[in-house]
């Protein structure tokens, strides 16, 4: 939270208010009683007594030293926003009255620190893939429109923009967390994924990546995600209970034909496996469910295909098998800083032949 609106503070660092000598207002002559100063925590620290600012405001007069009063007044003390009353003041002479019942305050009503700072004004602009946006702030984040308002697949921050429609929530894209991100960021030309797009999804691990994706295809787009692992399944599983767009697959995406039934024609295929066979994976799936003139994006990890040769010659060789199997690799880019030894290798499956000019 930020300081209070209005905090009545010192000048400067000499830590007085209406001066430290002599109180606020003292009585002359013998009879020096009842005047107390203000007495600020901040900066303003009256002469006999005064004005106490505590955590929010704890303030209240207190009475000035009388030459031969009594020491009674009224003492008050309240908690929480105002800590102040009217307290007695001492009595110096002949002799000293005793104590009078003081009047406790009661507990202040929305005490502590003060004042409200307004967050920083956030705009979100669309980025070059469909889909996608940015969210421009203290600091720029990617971030899909979030499917599902309120709702948060994996504990990540959102963002909601007040529009001419009403609020609109965004959640943020980590790119330490989503291969499919880091390419984003990395400057991938083309991700084949835009409203209405339907993905089959290879690896898709707890639905982390899934769920963005899901967002950017939005409610008229599908996603396949296929994931083995039962443990992860039933996070995805989670996912797509709330998520209508989202299928999950539990099943190893080596056997398609198990899950033929269920995977219509897709336009775009999406493999995060980790697995030294991946590019025969990512070939076979495709030659059962993409559509000619369709897309792949994979995602390469060199140690998981050869830990002992060079990253650069891994990919290379991964390339090399996926132009065996029908797949054009069109672009190829690299995951750093935010992954080690990845690439990114985007394509087009089957493309059209070109007409030669003679017919």
């Amino acid at each position: 939270m930020g300081r209070p609106g209005f905090t009545p503070r010192g000048g400067g660092g000499d830590r007085r208010g209406f001066g430290r000598g002599g109180g606020g207002f003292r009585g002359s002559g013998g009879d020096r009683g009842g005047s107390g100063g203000f007495r600020g925590s901040g900066g303003d620290r009256g002469g006999s007594g005064g004005f106490r600012g505590g955590g929010g405001d704890r303030g209240g007069f207190r009475g000035g030293r009388g030459s031969s009063g009594d020491r009674r007044g009224f003492g008050g003390r309240g908690r929480g926003g105002d800590r102040g009353g009217f307290r007695g003041g001492r009595g110096r002479g002949d002799g000293r009255g005793g104590r009078s019942p003081g009047f406790r305050g009661g507990r202040g009503g929305g005490g502590g620190r003060g004042g409200m700072r307004g967050g920083r004004k956030v705009f979100v602009e669309p980025h070059r893939h469909e889909g996608v946006f940015i969210a421009r702030g203290k600091e720029d984040a990617l971030v899909t429109k979030n499917l599902i308002p309120g709702d948060s697949v994996y504990g990540e921050k959102r963002v909601s923009v007040e529009d001419l429609n009403g609020k609109i929530e965004y959640r943020v894209w980590n790119p330490f967390r989503s291969k499919l991100a880091a390419a984003i960021l990395g400057g991938v030309d083309q991700i084949h994924m835009s409203p209405g797009t339907k993905v089959l999804y290879l690896g898709a691990a707890s639905g982390t990546t899934v769920s963005h994706v899901s967002d950017v295809v939005g409610e008229d787009g599908l996603v396949y995600a296929v994931e083995f692992s039962h443990r992860s399944g039933r996070d995805l599983i989670g996912v797509a209970q709330k998520r209508t767009n989202v299928i999950p697959i539990i099943e190893d995406a080596r056997h398609p034909h198990k899950y033929r039934m269920l995977v219509g024609m897709v336009d775009t295929i999406f493999a995060d496996v980790a697995q030294p066979d991946q590019a025969r994976i990512v070939a076979i799936n495709a030659h059962h469910f993409l559509k000619n003139g369709g897309h792949f994006v994979i995602s390469i990890k060199a140690n998981c295909i050869d830990s002992t040769a060079e990253p650069e010659a891994v990919f290379a060789n991964e390339v090399k098998k996926l132009q065996a199997e029908r797949l054009k690799p069109q672009e190829q880019i690299t995951l750093e800083p935010y992954e080690r030894d990845h690439a990114v290798v985007v394509g087009i499956y089957r493309p059209t032949p070109k007409k030669s000019q003679g017919e």
